[in-house]
């Protein structure tokens, strides 16, 4: 028992009756499906977009480098712990991102985390003045700590709105320090893009460094699965743990960056390096996932079908073009309750509430990956708009 135990439980019961509590709940895969409560269930939750953490590939080069190496890499990577096998599999990045260099991270939480406060350390011992940092709104969570961290307090413009960007920018241009613009390629939540060509202009109008995050749509879009940035950004960062099948991160751009991060992310710094056998599956998933554009095609073209049928139904899925398709239901108990009900149906989604998302939005996010078919695809869709009309009476309007 913990003498905060009290506190902790009281806190809980607030979760409970505002809908929002979470709770972790097991599932087993089996045969490529997952398994929960005994029940076969159609996985719409999870980010493996193209399937890559079942190829065959990715599991024989997993399990060769762990038998070979061994189960860890013992330290971190500025001690002992940068194996030929990092090397190898950043320089295999390089390629894959068209960029001078490339660092791998444990995670893209970890990644996001310590190098914000990286840079914004940069504008300081360069210039003597804080970092300004133009933010979307909708940013990741990571994303926003890595700024808290860092101190920093960041001029946010609204979701996806270049012109209120370019505003700030303008209002901010007197002052001094470094300039950076950090925002998403495809957001998590909404499954929608920035305009990265528009926000390259705006950085180089205003002498501002652009920061990436590409985690949803490396492996997914761009040519080759590449991701959006496609030398466009000054940094773009990416997760190996979704499309690409496997664990960690990686941060990529130019040779100086990377250099000085070695030397001030502290993430990088005082972390383990990643282990043989999650680098076998990201050195495998860097083989299979440039030709994969047919199965790409096939991702996007599935998504756009759901859309088309919960849009004719009158349901919101915000302005997604992606794989990742949200449905607004409005309200936190609500949105858990279509989901309990999906669950019954056969298909797995998880009902994303506040604080992750806005209050009032709470809401299906559908995570499409390519093994569906289009009969799976219309179910889905129709248990949805069953679902959602009974529990809440009537559909968010798009």
């Amino acid at each position: 028992m913990s003498r905060f135990d009290a506190y902790f439980r009281a806190a809980l019961t607030e979760r409970d009756a505002a809908g929002t509590r979470r709770i972790l709940r097991a599932v087993r895969r089996e045969d490529g499906t997952i398994v929960r409560d005994g029940r076969r269930l159609v996985d719409m939750s999870s980010n493996d977009y193209l399937g890559l953490a079942d190829h065959p590939l990715l599991r024989e080069r997993a399990t060769e480098w762990a038998l070979r190496y061994g189960t860890g890499a013992r330290a971190s990577r500025l001690v002992s712990g940068t194996l030929d096998l990092h090397r190898r599999v950043e320089e295999k990045m390089v390629g894959f991102k068209g960029t001078q260099g490339a660092l791998l991270f444990a995670s893209g939480w970890q990644a996001n985390a310590s190098v914000m406060p990286a840079l914004c350390g940069l504008s300081i011992s360069r210039t003597g003045h804080p970092m300004q940092v133009f933010a979307d709104r909708l940013n990741h969570a990571s994303l926003h700590h890595g700024c808290a961290a860092a101190g920093i307090r960041q001029v946010r413009f609204r979701h996806n709105d270049l012109d209120h960007l370019e505003t700030l920018l303008k209002r901010e241009a007197g002052k001094p320090g470094l300039r950076m613009i950090v925002t998403e390629s495809v957001f998590s939540m909404d499954g929608d893009r920035a305009d990265i060509p528009a926000l390259r202009t705006l950085a180089d109008r205003y002498d501002a460094f652009l920061y990436l995050d590409e985690a949803h749509a490396t492996g997914v879009l761009g040519p080759h699965g590449r991701g959006l940035s496609c030398g466009m950004a000054d940094l773009a960062m990416g997760t190996c743990s979704k499309a690409l099948g496997g664990m960690g991160a990686y941060v990529a751009g130019s040779g100086a960056m990377c250099d000085w991060l070695v030397n001030h992310a502290s993430g990088f710094i005082y972390s383990t390096a990643l282990p043989p056998a999650v680098l076998g599956a990201i050195d495998a998933a860097l083989d299979v996932v440039p030709g994969m554009d047919e199965a790409r095609e096939g991702l996007l073209a599935q998504a756009e079908r759901l859309r088309r049928t919960l849009n004719g139904a009158g349901f919101s899925t915000a302005d997604s073009t992606t794989q990742i398709v949200p449905v607004l239901i409005g309200e936190s108990q609500t949105a858990l309750d279509v989901a309990v009900g999906l669950e019954d149906a056969g298909f797995l989604t998880v009902a994303i509430r506040p604080p992750t998302v806005p209050l009032h939005t709470a809401r299906l996010r559908l995570a499409l990956h390519a093994g569906l078919t289009d009969g799976q695809i219309d179910d889905l869709g129709q248990a949805v708009i069953r679902l959602a009309k009974r529990s809440a009476g009537a559909p968010t309007v798009s």
